[in-house]
């Protein structure tokens, strides 16, 4: 068994990923093209081949900061990644080739983020979950089975006045509005619009964007990623002073209603800290909670490092953010998202 690089071979890799159980959407060699594109990061797709058959998979991204280190990444900016692999061997081969390419760098560690624990010497931070909810094919089943307020804020939104509408590109102006101010109040940097641009255009048939309009105001928005039976929704956000009709109740009802009619079997509300505000949002609807891994190959004297952006130093940083004029964040945000693996 050998482990090479990608060589230009794109449904040789996706007929890998369509078929394996253990492969994410994320895994598809599009998002190579996308983030590369968008971010200008180099990337490294390594392959395990047996007897000229892929039996194993994991794209890497390298990414160098002053701020943050300097670290191999399994993907930057996404929920899902890491090693997809048919064996243990395979896993075990294509750990040690990203360990070889972390020293031929000269990076800190190589960060895994996985749906299933390995079990190598790996550092592992279990901090994240996402939330999954079993769909039916009948909208309006799922929809009874849900707690009584959850409807009446859905039905509240729908009283106020907001629309929802399902579109393309065409809606990534509106959508990309209210992104940026939700990030900019959140105090986290925002993403280049040019990923969103760059997915939209790589994965056509299979992303969506849902906005809320009241009248002819933005109100809020939400990019849809579907693979194999799973609907995502990895970006969404709604504008501050529109939360008193509860938009975003009734974006995730649409797009989880629209889900059910496409036929998906289930919809994943997104990676969240435990017990966090978005958490309790995303579980109200009766999603599952699913342990995620952050798994990381440190080099020696390296330290995992911080996930959740807690330390003091975090915090001033947020809070200045925040203070900033919008155009201000809009220019310098993606500069920064760029070196933030997560």
């Amino acid at each position: 068994m050998d482990v090479i690089q990608y060589q230009n071979e794109e449904s040789k890799w996706d007929d890998y990923v369509i078929s394996s159980d253990s492969a994410t959407g994320y895994h598809q060699i599009g998002w190579k093209t996308v983030i590369e594109q968008t971010y200008g990061l180099k990337s490294y797709y390594l392959m395990a081949l047996e007897d000229e058959r892929i039996v194993g998979i994991l794209p890497l991204f390298f990414i160098k900061s002053r701020a943050f280190g300097i670290s191999l990444v399994s993907l930057p900016f996404l929920n899902y990644g890491g090693i997809c692999a048919d064996n243990h061997k395979a896993a075990e081969l294509l750990l040690r080739k990203a360990a070889y390419l972390m020293g031929e760098l000269d990076a800190q560690y190589v960060e895994l983020h996985h749906l299933h624990k390995y079990e190598f010497a790996l550092s592992t931070n279990e901090g994240k979950v996402t939330l999954l909810l079993r769909l039916d094919s009948d909208p309006d089943t799922l929809w009874k089975s849900f707690r009584p307020k959850v409807r009446n804020q859905v039905r509240k939104a729908a009283r106020s006045g907001l629309e929802v509408r399902i579109g393309g590109i065409d809606y990534l102006d509106d959508f990309y509005d209210a992104f940026a101010v939700n990030m900019r109040d959140l105090g986290s940097p925002v993403h280049s619009k040019a990923l969103f641009e760059n997915l939209l255009h790589g994965f056509p048939d299979s992303t969506r964007i849902f906005m809320v309009y009241l009248e002819s105001e933005t109100v809020g928005g939400a990019i849809l990623i579907s693979f194999k039976d799973i609907v995502e929704v990895p970006w969404a956000s709604s504008k501050r002073e529109y939360f008193q009709f509860s938009p975003n109740n009734l974006l995730y009802w649409e797009v989880i209603k629209y889900a059910c009619e496409k036929g998906f079997n289930y919809f994943d509300f997104g990676k969240s800290s435990w017990n966090s505000g978005t958490f309790r949002f995303k579980k109200q609807w009766g999603a599952e909670p699913k342990q995620l891994y952050s798994q990381y190959y440190l080099s020696p004297g390296a330290l995992m490092p911080e996930v959740n952006h807690t330390s003091l130093k975090d915090r001033v940083a947020i809070g200045v953010w925040k203070r900033l004029p919008l155009r201000v964040t809009k220019a310098l945000g993606p500069r920064v998202r760029k070196n933030i693996s997560s």
